[in-house]
């Protein structure tokens, strides 16, 4: 299906979520950031990060409010989170991951392993506004 950028300003629901649903897989990545937990916003100097896999992360809604968990795998083109510890048990007994959107979870720890991404974060907001 096509997309169209002037889908975001939209003031229709539907065209909102057309416009979420038919992103490129390259803005859909962008649409997985999630809010960084006190201490790290305090050190980073920034409120939100794109979610990586590694990063830990606690989660803020849902049946599983509370818990923490490292992330184990992301979906893209769903928008699902998935976090070890965090499953299910299926009828013929095997442990599924439960996907979680990146919206009810908070960074507690970032994964650092990855040198572009670390001076990426940490010269976010070096250049300040005079």
């Amino acid at each position: 299906m096509k997309w169209s950028i002037s889908w975001k300003a939209s003031k229709n629901p539907s065209k909102q979520r057309k416009y979420k649903v038919n992103a490129p897989l390259h803005l859909k990545q962008k649409l997985l950031g999630t809010h960084l937990s006190k201490e790290l916003r305090e050190k980073y100097k920034t409120r939100s990060v794109e979610l990586r896999k590694g990063d830990k992360v606690k989660i803020m809604k849902g049946n599983h409010k509370g818990k923490t968990g490292k992330i184990s795998r992301i979906r893209i083109v769903t928008q699902k989170v998935y976090i070890e510890g965090i499953d299910t048990v299926r009828k013929d007994g095997n442990k599924v991951l439960i996907p979680l959107k990146a919206s009810n979870l908070m960074i507690t720890e970032l994964e650092l392993g990855d040198k572009k991404r670390k001076s990426k974060i940490e010269n976010m907001h070096s250049k300040e506004k005079k």
